[in-house]
């Protein structure tokens, strides 16, 4: 101890009445208070280590309680700034305070982007939510971010879709984040045809889809995988400079003080590193989310106002925190023997215990085999039984590291010096080093399980689609009547830069003559008008020219029995639909003969995986124009060596109508909520694994603090500042190497129970390997940033003693 220390002690010692006896509990707290305040340089910089390890630990539970305002604030802006459309039993009227609204909404580079087109129908319409006014046509408002972007060089594509004048920018109100890229656009040419009317904007309370409870159970398991290791994190932190405060605790035994009084004091010392820690970690919060808005993770941003912990979870967090300190202390210090000649840590320690660590895993393994959340209705119980489950294996694991570490490390001898070092040390006091491990031994058993339990699942929530991404990428649709616009757009999408191929059809609907359904009513069938080119896309045809007519069906399918009784070589069809919008005048017929040599085929899959049935038509044999009804769809394959071709395929469709439909073939499609959930865990788990490195870090500084004076006196002997460094690894590394595979073993079978709780098999038993990669890395990283501190601390002034 220093002399500061010492005199510190005597003199809170000496200002004691009868110590140890008639001291209360305020007072001992008080007097464990004043040693962490007045312990001098030493004592403020273990004060300190233990407050930035409390605090990053606390900063990142108020971040976790801020979730459930977040995603509050965010979903209700993303519904307050959408056109209102439920209080709506029939269609709007015009009026003075209503608007004409349409989509706007198109992609970029992988990124959404949103907005509507608005037409006001007098002089008060309604105004969207961080809006002044409603632009007029050829303007827009744009959100910051979507400005940001058209005036950068990587926006100058979506600047040529977006051919309007911007003259304002949405406030936060009316952005999901910051990052959001949306606008609002004015316009003098749509209707409520094609769009809708309203007359306010948002409260569009649409009920929500239940959640699954096979993801409920991933929730569950998310939360407490990444929860847990804060909870170990801030346990961690509590007990730096543990051997320190030993000693100083013995000196005030040497005074007068009893066993009691000195777990009060040693209680009161931590009780102050952890308030200047829960202070330190608002801190870091308060400062952190003042720079939330200006990073992403995964696609993912908030406002400063949206990290707004939850009143309940911050009460919890402020109390809790202190008084978990306060039992990780006293249960520290059992064992320990403090005497007034010396602290009885040095000498070897009781063996460590194994009866007394295996039931805390075995009984979560029983909770989780015997809850059932997916076989029934879930109710609290259930879901507080599969967390309970959960947290028992996890903690459990950190119960055993010690006993493993300590039974290996015991039967380790011989190797080089520098291993011989770091395992004398560990079979000396391997505590320490097991307590900075048991973290990243938590997250990675989690971490196992949860992709365990992802890969379990992927299946249930990636649906193969059935399209060919291979034959065309991306489809436009539209509804509009008009078959001159339909040729338009195959023209025009076969001129744009990087388009390879385009397979567009223009589609109808035909009515038979005499031929009635069940009903009564006429029966008719789809009309496919195409190119050869395009129709052999669609179907197998024995050959082709153009004015050829295709019947196409297959008698295996039992849905295109209706194409014979309307499609019949030599009859009449009517073009004109029979039924039509309501309120519009009803055409006459307009009678079409299908050829005599119309050839029936066999329809083929086409890239968006369906088969078309119905009366293929080449352009030769009927003008595209007599199809009033007419729609079009084109699927179009891009050439993905042309930069951004996707970009000028949706540059063309804007510019043309930007009411087209626009989407993207893929093999696989995943659930909504799973897709979110997933996104979700990987924010968490980047958060939880920087805290957890830098836990370890400090962890590691802490240790050699601690062994100053003795690697001090080993570079006096002539040992090499290189054998010093490798030894640090090794106590690193074999901790870790321990932990790890204890990790994959929890981990694993977590993982198998996890899975048998939702009917599951694994179906890959090497899932682990990434994760046991990370933890090698990590291994890496704090060795390298411990040298800097190690090299400073083996100076020859760590020999000076007083």
């Amino acid at each position: 101890m220093t002399v500061l220390e010492e005199r510190s002690t005597e003199e809170a010692a000496g200002s004691t009445k009868a110590p140890g006896k008639g001291s209360g509990w305020i007072h001992d707290l008080g007097l464990g208070i004043r040693f962490a305040v007045g312990g001098g340089r030493e004592g403020w910089i273990r004060t300190l280590l233990t407050a930035v390890g409390v605090g990053l630990g606390v900063a990142l539970l108020l971040v976790a309680s801020s979730v459930p305002n977040l995603l509050d604030n965010r979903s209700q802006r993303t519904a307050g700034r959408a056109p209102n459309f439920t209080n709506h039993d029939a269609p709007l009227a015009p009026g003075g305070d209503t608007l004409v609204y349409d989509d706007a909404s198109s992609e970029y580079r992988g990124d959404s982007v949103g907005g509507f087109f608005l037409r006001p129908d007098g002089a008060r319409p309604p105004i969207p939510p961080g809006v002044d006014r409603i632009p007029g046509p050829g303007e827009m408002v744009v959100s910051p971010a979507l400005k940001d972007l058209l005036q950068s060089p990587e926006g100058k594509l979506l600047k040529e879709r977006l051919k309007f004048r911007i003259v304002g920018t949405i406030a936060d109100e009316g952005l999901s984040d910051p990052h959001d890229l949306y606008m609002y656009a004015g316009s003098d040419t749509i209707t409520q045809k094609g769009g809708g009317r309203t007359a306010q904007f948002g409260d569009n309370r649409l009920p929500g889809e239940p959640m699954d409870p096979v993801l409920i159970i991933l929730i569950i398991l998310i939360c407490v995988v990444l929860l847990v290791p804060v909870a170990i994190f801030i346990a961690t932190a509590v007990r730096f400079g543990g051997e320190r405060r030993d000693r100083r605790l013995a000196a005030l035994r040497l005074v007068g003080a009893d066993i009691r009084m000195t777990r009060r004091a040693a209680a009161g010392e931590s009780l102050f590193g952890t308030g200047v820690g829960l202070l330190f970690g608002v801190l870091f919060f308060l400062v952190g989310r003042q720079f939330i808005g200006m990073v992403q993770f995964w696609r993912i941003s908030a406002f400063p106002s949206d990290l707004a912990p939850m009143p309940g979870l911050a009460v919890l967090i402020v109390l809790a925190v202190p008084v978990c300190a306060v039992l990780v202390t006293l249960f520290a210090l059992r064992s320990v023997a403090i005497e007034p000649l010396g602290v009885v840590r040095q000498g070897r320690s009781r063996k460590r215990r194994l009866r007394w660590r295996l039931p805390m895993p075995v009984i979560g393994v029983v909770l989780l085999l015997f809850s059932d959340i997916v076989g029934g209705d879930s109710t609290v119980l259930d879901l507080a039984a599969v967390a309970a489950g959960i947290i028992l294996i996890l903690l459990g694991m950190v119960t055993l590291l010690p006993w493993l570490v300590e039974s290996v490390v015991a039967r380790l001898r011989g190797g080089p010096v520098p291993w011989q070092l770091a395992v004398r040390r560990l079979q000396l006091n391997s505590t320490a080093a097991t307590r900075a491990v048991s973290g990243i031994t938590v997250a990675v058993a989690g971490g196992i399980a949860l992709q365990m339990y992802f890969v379990g699942i992927n299946d249930d929530f990636n649906t193969t689609t059935g399209q060919d991404p291979k034959r065309a990428q991306m489809g436009v649709a539209t509804e509009s009547a008009n078959g001159a616009l339909a040729e338009r757009m195959i023209k025009e999408f076969r001129a744009t830069e990087g388009v390879k191929r385009v397979i567009g059809t223009i589609d109808s609907y035909v009515l038979g003559a005499g031929a009635l359904d069940e009903w009564g009513d006429p029966e008719g069938a789809p009309v496919t008008y195409g190119t050869c080119a395009t129709l052999r896309e669609l179907a197998h045809l024995p050959g082709c020219e153009d004015g050829d007519v295709f019947i196409s069906h297959t008698e295996e399918n039992k849905d295109a029995g209706w194409v014979t009784k309307v499609a019949r070589p030599g009859k009449h069809v009517d073009l004109n639909e029979w039924y039509r919008d309501e309120g519009s005048e009803k055409l006459k017929p307009q009678l079409w003969t299908i050829p005599k040599d119309a050839r029936t085929v066999t329809p083929r899959k086409d890239p968006a995986g369906e088969e078309r049935h119905g009366i293929f038509v080449t352009p030769g044999a009927l003008d595209a124009a007599k199809l009033p009804s007419a729609s079009t769809t084109a699927q179009i394959q891009t050439d993905e060596s042309v930069p951004d071709a996707q970009e000028h395929v949706r540059n063309t469709a804007y510019l043309m109508d930007p009411s087209l439909r626009i989407w993207t073939y893929q093999m696989t499609q995943r659930d909504k909520q799973y897709d979110s959930i997933r996104t979700g865990l990987f924010v968490g788990a980047t958060a939880t694994m920087i805290l957890i490195a830098a836990s370890m870090l400090v962890s590691q500084i802490e240790q050699l603090r601690e062994r100053r004076k003795l690697l001090s006196v080993l570079v006096a002997f002539g040992t090499r500042r290189s054998t010093l460094a490798w030894s640090v690894l090794w106590q690193t590394a074999i901790p870790v190497v321990l932990g790890t595979a204890l990790a994959v073993i929890g981990g694993v079978g977590l993982g198998r129970v996890m899975l048998h709780l939702i009917d599951k098999e694994i179906t890959d038993w090497l899932i682990f390997l990434p994760l046991v990669g990370v933890g090698a890395a990590m291994i890496a990283v704090v060795t390298l940033l411990s040298l800097p501190p190690l090299w400073r601390l083996m100076r020859p002034d760590g020999l000076r003693t007083e």
